[in-house]
């Protein structure tokens, strides 16, 4: 009787490959496919029906991947993707990594287990190749966060749009000393932001001063130490992009409490259009990003690909953004 290592041998790939196009598992090209098929029928081999049946085992649960719960726009965006979810008879499981690399190992293994049919991560905190070796479990969709490594579709925005737009939009109003605010960590949201902020200043005959590029950046608290690190030194920015609406109001609130004057004397631009950009005084210049679509259509993929309407690839979805003038800037 031929074994999956006959197949394997006959169509000149490895067993996992074989292992992956019994199973129906979407990450196989076409070609690799027939290669396959065309073994087992000369072969006439029989897959193991257990090992198909646990493939074809549902729970109807999606496992959403996010760094931080506390941060609003993580907040709203689970939300979103909660209610697609919902109007199509399916659940999410949501899973809170930390920004850390073992936690978020630890969650993706939950589709290695057949424990959640998808996994959808906003964030991403291991390296691509390190993720690539759990991806064959199942659909991945990336939303808002992306790696130029992957191979599946992503859901997101033109970020190197948005640092380019925010810088733009300060260097127009006549502020030419600008500092940028962001997390430090080259991930594809961030590096093609930063690009977007370094291109608008370099196309302004400007040169990036590193001593006001503030990493580390990510809350109300990130944003007060940024405000009081600024006070301290002898030459200051006059205006500042911030990678979010949150560090944005922790400049604004701590720059008044110095006595500073908010555009006056200190121009904030901020990111994502979450509420608190219209509740603080002076209200905040800010990018938005359409959250509610950005998880509608996450979703909207991966019910795609559960459904097998769509092939798996590193397709991009690009929703647009737009920049929100107010008062701080």
């Amino acid at each position: 009787m031929p074994t999956i290592s006959d197949v394997a041998r006959l169509a000149g790939l490895s067993r996992a490959t074989v292992s992956r196009v019994i199973n129906n598992h979407p990450y196989v090209s076409d070609a690799k496919k027939e290669l396959v098929l065309k073994a087992m029928r000369d072969l006439g081999y029989i897959p193991n029906s257990a090992a198909q049946n646990l493939r074809k085992q549902k729970t109807n649960i999606i496992a959403v991947l996010v760094p931080k719960l506390t941060n609003p726009f993580f907040a709203y965006l689970v939300e979103s993707i909660e209610e697609k979810a919902a109007e199509n008879g399916l659940q999410i499981l949501i899973c809170n990594t930390k920004y850390d690399k073992k936690r978020e190992l630890e969650f993706l293994r939950y589709l290695k287990t057949k424990q959640v049919d998808g996994v959808i991560m906003t964030s991403i905190e291991n390296g691509w190749e390190v993720i690539e070796a759990v991806i064959w479990s199942g659909p991945i969709v990336l939303c808002n966060e992306y790696s130029a490594k992957a191979n599946v579709p992503s859901v997101r925005l033109n970020q190197l749009q948005g640092g380019y737009m925010g810088t733009s939009y300060l260097l127009n109003q006549g502020y030419t000393k600008i500092g940028y605010c962001w997390g430090g960590i080259l991930s594809g949201l961030a590096h093609d932001r930063f690009f977007g902020f370094e291109q608008a200043m370099t196309e302004s005959g400007l040169s990036v001063n590193n001593n006001w590029l503030f990493e580390s950046a990510f809350s109300i608290e990130d944003g007060r130490r940024i405000m009081n690190e600024i006070a301290k030194m002898a030459d200051k920015p006059n205006a500042l992009f911030t990678g979010s609406d949150e560090v944005a109001a922790g400049i604004i609130s701590e720059a008044k409490k110095l006595g500073l004057r908010v555009p006056e004397d200190i121009a904030v631009v901020g990111f994502d259009d979450q509420p608190i950009s219209e509740v603080i005084e002076p209200a905040l210049t800010t990018i938005r990003q359409p959250i509610k679509e950005i998880g509608a259509k996450t979703m909207e993929v991966m019910i795609n690909l559960l459904s097998n309407e769509e092939k798996t690839t590193a397709k991009i979805y690009e929703l647009p953004l737009e920049l929100i003038a107010r008062e701080s800037s």
